[in-house]
């Protein structure tokens, strides 16, 4: 009875550090040096540390379209091991930027101007939605699913996320499930339609 106790006992503990482990590395791994420098960079100073594909946008026209100007680690290196990221999010008059998630990181929105309509969906399937005003913030939870909308007819909505890694990620619902190849009649029976019906809506992404 002893051996089985004890037995017990040590799988509840490593059951419980792989748990911790487990969360340890779902996000940006710790690093044991103040910073990255890429493989690459052989002189180490400010300019490892700026990031100037921004000044393009002052006193650009506004895009057609919904725009995401991203710095993440692609774009910007030195935030490697730096567990921070940002894009800076362009919305048109009556545009989207359609449901999707971050796998690796909680989004903190600000929104600079104009209004946004926002939501998430949790694990429940309980739908969180927001009106957004120009110097509100707002916060989708790591990994859920949520989206933007400017539903103003006439004005631009200007926005900045922030995340917590330097790799969120972005997985975008419409595009996984209609541009890589998912049998059509898997994705007719998941959303009790014909595949007249998807095949439609993949032609509409070609």
């Amino acid at each position: 009875m002893a051996s089985n106790t004890i037995n017990q006992g040590f799988i509840l503990i490593l059951v419980l550090i792989f748990g911790c482990f487990q969360i340890a590395i779902s996000g940006d791994a710790d690093i044991i040096s103040d910073f990255i420098v890429p493989p690459n960079v052989t002189k180490v100073d400010g300019k490892l540390f700026t990031f100037t594909a921004l000044r393009s946008l002052v006193g650009a026209k506004p895009p057609v379209s919904f725009t995401a100007s991203k710095v993440s680690m692609v774009e910007f290196p030195a935030l490697n091991g730096q567990s921070v990221s940002y894009a800076f999010l362009q919305y048109p008059a009556g545009t989207l930027n359609p449901p999707h998630t971050h796998p690796r990181s909680a989004e903190l929105l600000f929104l600079v101007d104009g209004c946004l309509e926002v939501g998430f969906v949790d694990t429940a399937n309980k739908l969180f939605t927001q009106t957004l005003e120009a110097g509100d913030m707002f916060v989708f939870p790591k990994g859920l699913v949520h989206y933007q909308y400017n539903n103003d007819p006439k004005n631009l909505a200007v926005a900045v996320s922030s995340f917590g890694s330097a790799s969120a990620g972005t997985v975008s619902i419409p595009s996984t499930l209609f541009t890589t190849g998912v049998d059509s009649g898997i994705l007719a029976k998941a959303f009790k339609t014909d595949v007249a019906t998807i095949e439609k809506i993949k032609a509409g992404f070609a």
